[in-house]
């Protein structure tokens, strides 16, 4: 699996530093926030996106992906009953789809909780009906670019609409495209769900619907700054053999972006050693 830095962490830097710092920290990738790229990342040329891709390159990491994706152009959301601007926030996502692919990252995290959130006086159902509209389009993109769009569960404490991943399956199974999976935020995971992260991961990686993960304490700190245990998680991780990106996605930076994310790969690296050493035991 790969470790990868989300990049607002470190935001204080510019990009070709912001992958020098996790080279040398350790961290295999970048997950890019697009916000940090500029008031309007959809709209990024072939050349600009192919220029902070060698930069990755030439720091000896990869851009993993991108997440956070409706923070910019303001405004949008794949809920409203606004059918103008539902379109115009499924143009966005379709172009920022094309724009992970050009970046060389594999995956896009679809989070933005006040961007899907049910519309007042609005029915859960109906936004889900509006909702499918948008991912249908976006998995149909992102099947054609080689890439794989996640549909994120976030804690009812963010957002109304879906909070889980069995609600986050649902959808999947409708939309029924390879580029169309959902994923796994540890926080927001322990914050909502029944069952324990580890057992999440048993329960649905085997199925082929879990394809991102993303790590951080319910405290909102990066992991090992809170109260969260995250053996258990590395275990169910080599258990079913994932190779996918493990992202590092802290919202509480203490005490600051760069000595948060040093903090936490060396306790996930501890974290990946111990749950090895545990298993072959």
């Amino acid at each position: 699996m790969k470790l990868s830095l989300c990049n607002e962490v470190i935001a204080e830097l510019d990009f070709a530093a912001q992958c020098d710092m996790a080279a040398k920290l350790g961290y295999m990738g970048l997950e890019v926030a697009p916000f940090t790229l500029g008031d309007e990342p959809h709209l990024m040329s072939a050349s600009e996106a192919a220029t902070y891709r060698r930069q990755a390159e030439a720091a000896g990491i990869e851009i993993t992906g991108l997440h956070w994706l409706l923070i910019t152009p303001k405004g949008l959301s794949i809920t409203t009953p606004d059918a103008t601007l539902r379109a115009r926030t499924t143009d966005v996502l379709e172009r920022l789809v094309g724009l992970c692919a050009m970046m060389g990252g594999s995956v896009l995290v679809h989070g933005s909780p006040q961007q899907r959130a049910v519309p007042e006086g609005d029915s859960r159902d109906i936004a889900l009906e509006r909702a499918m509209e948008v991912f249908a389009r976006v998995a149909a993109a992102a099947e054609r670019e080689g890439v794989t769009y996640c549909l994120e569960p976030l804690a009812r404490r963010e957002t109304d609409f879906v909070n889980t991943v069995a609600e986050a399956v649902e959808i999947v199974d409708a939309i029924d495209s390879p580029g169309f999976r959902t994923m796994i935020d540890t926080s927001a995971a322990g914050a909502t769900e029944t069952e324990t992260v580890s057992d999440l991961i048993n329960t649905w990686l085997p199925r082929g619907k879990i394809a991102h993960i993303q790590v951080n304490d319910r405290n909102r700190r990066a992991p090992g700054q809170g109260e969260d245990q995250f053996i258990p998680i590395a275990r169910a991780l080599q258990k079913n053999a994932y190779e996918g990106v493990v992202a590092v996605e802290p919202f509480d930076y203490i005490p600051d972006g760069p000595t948060t994310a040093a903090r936490a790969i060396g306790y996930l690296q501890g974290c990946l050693q111990g749950a090895a050493c545990y298993s072959g035991s």
